[in-house]
């Protein structure tokens, strides 16, 4: 937790390092309890008894999301017709952040494919399936 004010308590100060280094077009996954974030190959973020909406929740309030991008979030999709459910408690936090999100899902194997890219995984305790979700970092405009 961080001692600072307008932080949201669920940003540990290694993960405000990771936002902060982060540029414009870098990547970062949260991601659910199941997924396998030790062998993923990027820096592991534990945020362990945090939901991952909550933790989406906390990175948008700091982080802007890549307006220059046709897609700058990505869900992981369960590949079946009915959606998972988590996906709207995501569709909710994005739409309450301000930012303009532009979602778009990606198959199990592509989002892990795409998460050993990223800049960093955040490892939540999240136990809805496929509560996996990449962010792309956008810019900050000059006032």
């Amino acid at each position: 937790m961080s001692m600072l004010k307008g932080v949201p308590p669920q940003l540990s100060p290694e993960l405000l390092m990771v936002l902060a280094e982060m540029g414009h077009g870098d990547e970062i996954a949260i991601v659910d309890g199941n997924y396998p974030a030790q062998s993923a190959g990027p820096l592991v973020i534990r945020a362990d008894g945090m939901g991952a909406p909550e933790m989406v929740e906390a990175v948008t309030k700091l982080m802007p999301l890549d307006t220059f991008s046709d897609v700058n979030v990505c869900y992981m999709d369960n590949g079946q017709d009915e959606k998972p459910e988590v996906w709207k408690e995501f569709d909710a936090v994005l739409a309450r952040s301000g930012e303009e999100a532009k979602v778009e899902a990606i198959d199990r194997f592509e989002y892990y494919d795409r998460a050993q890219d990223a800049y960093a995984i955040v490892a939540t305790s999240e136990t809805k399936l496929y509560a996996c979700i990449i962010l792309k970092k956008g810019v900050i405009f000059p006032d």
